[in-house]
């Protein structure tokens, strides 16, 4: 590692979260996870999005033709947040509405996942780090067709600067220290992790 690195962590503050072509045709697609273990990954995002206030977009391809529909569950989540159907651009970059969209919330830490992860998610990762943003791409919120996919593609974004991370080490570092609120992060946490869930009860028991 270098001598000069400098570890600038994520701020709930400074992030932003897109979610890119999680959309049902698309879905089909992925098996380097389990359906239920992909979804679950999705919502757990998207709920650590909602807990930390993160400015959140929404964005489909083509979902006219075989792409397919974005998860109702996102739409119901967030209703009120920008959706640009893209109606043919593969890279979520190259919509003008996305990037005015990304440009809006005033953020410069983009959290990226999408369907797939050597496409809709390394396309506009590279492109966001290109137009000079901190990117981090959420490495179990995005799937593919197979690991040997995934991981070409996260070597392409780890080599231009994409930081690689999962859902749960999102919501640490945006939390930073637990007294922030123990019950509201844990809560998450229970929800999308049966383990975590038994580690809440045990918790709750000795109160």
């Amino acid at each position: 590692m270098a001598t000069n690195y400098k570890y600038n962590r994520l701020s709930k503050d400074d992030a932003a979260v897109l979610l890119v072509d999680h959309q049902a045709g698309l879905l089909s697609l992925v098996q380097d996870f389990s359906p239920d273990e992909f979804r679950n990954n999705i919502l757990a995002l998207a709920d650590a999005a909602k807990y930390f206030r993160l400015p959140t977009i929404l964005t489909t391809s083509f979902e006219n033709g075989p792409n397919g529909p974005l998860m109702p569950e996102l739409k119901a989540m967030f209703s009120d947040a920008p959706f640009i159907p893209r109606p043919g651009q593969i890279n979520a970059w190259d919509n003008e509405d996305f990037v005015k969209a990304v440009k809006a919330t005033g953020r410069k830490q983009l959290l990226i996942a999408g369907v797939v992860t050597d496409v809709c998610v390394a396309f506009p990762a590279l492109s966001a780090v290109e137009a000079g943003y901190e990117v981090f791409a959420v490495t179990d919120a995005s799937g593919t067709f197979n690991e040997a996919v995934r991981h070409a593609a996260w070597a392409r974004m780890e080599s231009a600067g994409v930081q690689l991370m999962n859902w749960f080490g999102v919501c640490c570092e945006l939390h930073r220290d637990w007294r922030n609120d123990v019950e509201g992060l844990a809560t998450i946490f229970a929800n999308h992790l049966p383990a975590y869930k038994n580690l809440m009860t045990s918790y709750q028991a000795k109160k």
